[in-house]
């Protein structure tokens, strides 16, 4: 996914359920880093829900998700999620990435996407492979700072702190290699 599909997204989004959207899985970062790696960009869905009542998520993925017509002729889709979808570190909704989306109307279509750091740690306690990947891009391009992944991961949920701690010596490794 490109900043520019990531925007249309926001915007179709947005327009769906009118109302401002929490921003969560991997292509969340492109609202803080329009020029993320090429292998933190790898998917093509954008994991989204309404700021205000989540449970209409299910709209979004009806209008916008897998399969849908909006696919189909774009080529990328948004992934209509809740807030349990995302493991991510205590304060995270105070560090949300304010996103402006221009549209039509005059009025923006907002959108709140998770911080680098957070993301990164939500992607490490998931653990798939593309995670790790993830996590790896996000460190040798320096989105990330590895003293601070290790203290947000003292704000995980406890039965997640300690195999976040240990895929992030993990991840420092493969960094380095």
């Amino acid at each position: 996914m490109r900043r520019d599909q990531f925007d249309h997204v926001v915007r179709a989004a947005a327009a769906v359920v009118d109302d401002e959207l929490i921003i969560v899985g991997s292509q969340a970062i492109l609202a803080q880093h329009p020029l993320a790696p090429d292998e933190m960009v790898v998917s093509e869905e954008l994991d989204v829900y309404p700021r205000s009542n989540p449970a209409r998520a299910i709209e979004i993925e009806a209008v916008l998700g897998q399969g849908s017509l909006f696919e189909e002729t774009f080529g990328y889709r948004a992934h209509g999620v809740g807030p349990e979808t995302a493991t991510l570190p205590a304060g995270w909704q105070e560090r949300l990435v304010r996103v402006e989306v221009e549209t039509l109307t005059g009025a923006p279509a907002v959108g709140w996407a998770a911080e680098a750091h957070d993301l990164v740690l939500s992607k490490l306690v998931a653990g798939r492979e593309e995670d790790y990947v993830f996590a790896v891009a996000a460190l040798r391009s320096e989105i990330v700072d590895a003293g601070e992944l290790e203290q947000r991961a003292a704000l995980l949920p406890n039965d997640h702190r300690a195999r976040a701690v240990e895929r992030i010596t993990g991840v420092l490794a493969r960094a380095a290699s």
